[in-house]
C-alpha cells in the first residue's frame, strides 16, 4: 500500500482539521527525558516520524501510553540508554533531537547518526559547537556522535547558524544547568517557541521565546506536566495552496495564523484572500486559533520572486506547495530555495506532468504559467516532494500514482482519510 492513486481535474470542498505539528512534537518527545514524573501529551500527530520517536524511548524503558487517538502519556524515569536501537535512530532526522537530552541526563552519549529526507547535505557542525560550548567534547567518529561533559558552560553561546534542530539540542542542553546561559543567533520557528512553552510548562525558566535571543535560567529538576501540541503551520499551509492550486471552496480548521503571516501575504499577492473565522485562544494561552477560508478573487498571477527564510520569513517546507500553486498562475516566477541543494528532484516529476519549469542551478527554478497538468506515475522523493505531487495529481486531469506514500506518511496523519473527506478520489495500492 505503499502508492496514492488520485483520480484528479475537480474541485473540492468542505473542512478539514489541521493536524498537530510533526516538528514540534519530535523535540517536546525527546525533551521528555529530562522530566521527573509523567507528561501526558495532546493534539500527537500519528505519523510514522512520531512513532519511531516514541519507539526509540520505548526500546531505552519509557514507559508509553496513549490515552486517546492524540494523546499520549509518557514517563522516562528508568531510562537505560545502552538499549538505544541504533537502526531506528539512523531512520529518521528527528532522532538527532535526543542528543542534548541525553547528553546532559547521563553526562556520555554515543548514538548513530540520523537519516531523514534525502534533499541534500544537512551538517551537523551547529549541534556539535553548541554541545561544545554548553561544556560537552562532542565528535563525530564512524558513524557516530560522542557527546561527554567536559567542562563549565559559557555564559554566552552563539549559534552558527539558524539551524531549528541544532537551537533544540542548546536550549535543552542547557535548560537544567547550574548558570544562567545566554543563546544567540537562535532559531526562532513555531516549533522552537513550541518546546520552550513546553519546558516552561515543566518548570523551565526561559526568557525571550520567539525571539533570537533566548535566556535560561537554572532550575533544580523539571516536572511532569500536561501539554497540548501547536497546530502544523505547514500542514495548514500546504491545505491553502491545495485550495488555490484546484480552485476550491476550502475551510481549514484550527490553524495559528500567526506563524504563516509572510506565507499568507505571498498568497494575497497572488489573488487569494482569506475569511477569518472563530477566533480563539490556544489551551496555553500563547497564539491565537481560527479557521481559515481561503478564496480566489481574481486570476492568480505569478510571484517575481519567491525565497525561503528564517522565521518569520517564508517557510521552506511550503516552498514545494506554493511552486505548484504557481504552475497555475499567469507570468513567470523564480522561486530560491537556498537551505537545500537537493530538493528539487519533485520538479522533474512536475515537467512530466506538463508543468513549464526550468532549473537554473541547484537551488533556483523558473515556474512559467498557466500550464495544464496531466496523470502520469511518479515518485515522491522526500515528504514535501510528495505531499506536492499529491497535490499536482488533484489538479491533474486523468490518474495520477504517486509511489512512496511511506515518505508521506512520515509527516501527514491520515492524509488519504483527510482528502477524501473534502471530495478527492484518492486511494492506495
Amino acid at each position: 500500500m505503499n502508492t496514492f492513486v488520485i483520480q484528479g481535474g475537480k474541485k473540492l470542498h468542505g473542512t478539514v482539521p489541521v493536524q498537530g505539528a510533526k516538528n514540534a512534537a519530535a523535540p517536546i518527545i525527546a525533551a521528555t527525558v529530562l522530566i521527573e514524573g509523567t507528561v501526558t501529551l495532546h493534539n500527537v500527530p500519528k505519523i510514522s516520524d512520531v512513532i519511531t520517536m516514541l519507539s526509540i524511548l520505548e526500546d531505552m524503558g519509557a514507559r508509553i501510553r496513549w490515552t486517546g487517538h492524540n494523546s499520549v502519556e509518557l514517563t522516562t524515569g528508568s531510562l537505560d540508554v545502552a538499549k538505544m536501537d541504533y537502526g531506528k535512530v539512523s531512520k529518521i532526522r528527528a532522532s538527532i533531537l535526543f542528543l542534548g537530552c541525553l547528553a546532559h541526563r547521563f553526562g556520555s552519549i554515543r548514538m548513530s547518526l540520523p537519516g531523514g529526507c534525502k534533499i541534500g547535505s544537512r551538517p551537523v557542525d551547529a549541534h556539535l559547537e553548541a554541545l561544545r560550548e554548553l561544556g560537552f567534547a562532542a565528535t563525530v567518529t564512524d558513524d557516530y556522535f560522542d557527546v561527554h561533559r567536559s567542562g563549565p558552560a559559557a555564559d554566552v553561546i552563539v549559534m552558527k547558524e539558524f539551524s531549528v534542530t541544532a537551537t533544540e539540542n542548546a536550549i535543552v542542553a542547557a535548560v537544567l544547568g547550574k548558570k544562567k546561559v545566554t543563546i544567540k543567533c537562535c532559531a526562532a520557528e513555531h516549533v522552537v517557541q513550541d518546546l520552550c512553552w513546553f519546558l516552561q510548562a515543566a518548570g523551565a525558566h526561559i526568557d525571550g521565546i520567539g525571539t533570537h535571543t533566548v535566556g535560561i535560567r537554572p532550575v533544580a529538576s523539571l516536572s511532569g506536566c500536561s501539554y497540548t501540541i501547536m497546530p502544523d503551520p505547514i500542514d495548514a499551509g500546504s491545505f491553502i495552496a491545495l485550495a488555490a492550486a484546484t480552485q476550491s471552496e476550502l475551510v481549514i480548521q484550527g490553524v495559528a495564523p500567526d506563524f504563516l503571516s509572510l506565507e499568507m501575504k505571498k498568497f494575497e499577492e497572488i489573488g487569494l484572500q482569506f475569511e477569518i473565522d472563530k477566533e480563539r485562544r490556544d489551551p496555553g494561552d500563547h497564539y491565537v486559533l481560527a479557521d481559515i477560508h481561503p478564496k480566489k478573487i481574481r486570476t492568480l498571477r505569478a510571484l517575481k520572486k519567491l525565497h525561503s527564510m528564517p522565521y518569520p520569513g517564508f517557510a521552506a517546507d511550503l516552498l514545494q506547495p506554493f511552486t505548484l500553486v504557481l504552475t497555475q498562475a499567469q507570468g513567470i516566477s523564480l522561486v530560491h530555495d537556498w537551505m537545500y541543494d537537493g530538493r528539487f528532484r519533485y520538479v522533474t516529476e512536475l515537467q512530466s506532468m506538463g508543468a513549464n519549469i526550468t532549473i537554473l542551478d541547484p537551488h533556483r527554478i523558473l515556474v512559467i504559467g498557466p500550464t495544464p497538468l496531466y496523470g502520469k506515475e511518479l515518485t515522491g522523493y522526500d515528504l514535501r516532494a510528495g505531499m506536492t505531487l499529491i497535490m499536482a495529481g488533484l489538479v491533474a486531469e486523468g490518474t495520477t500514482k504517486i509511489h512512496g506514500a511511506d515518505q508521506v506518511d512520515r509527516g501527514y496523519e491520515r492524509l488519504d482519510q483527510r482528502l477524501t473527506g473534502i471530495g478527492a478520489m484518492i486511494s492506495r495500492e
